[in-house]
């Protein structure tokens, strides 16, 4: 499912026009990311939650030419699945 196709879902689900879905869906992602910028973490129960992990510099190999090469220091985001979401699923 890509974007556009889950704003149609949102919009059939909730009876919203496509317009307002797409408004909806947009400030979710937004809200998630704000806050993921600000160094907070997201936690929806049952669905899962939205955080950041440091990785440390580190060296690493230029795959094309093998030449030593380094990465520098980032923040990732990362989802972890709630118990409801993995019930769910695994059903």
């Amino acid at each position: 499912m890509n974007k556009q196709e889950l704003i149609g879902s949102v919009a059939d689900t909730t009876g919203l026009s496509r317009s307002d879905a797409s408004k909806a869906v947009e400030g979710v992602f937004d809200a998630i990311g704000g806050a993921l910028k600000r160094g907070d973490e997201v936690r929806l129960v049952g669905f899962g939650t939205f955080s950041c992990s440091k990785r440390k510099a580190s060296t690493g190999r230029n795959p094309r030419t093998g030449e030593p090469m380094q990465i520098k220091e980032s923040t990732q985001p990362k989802f972890k699945a709630g118990k409801g979401l993995k019930d769910s699923v695994n059903v």
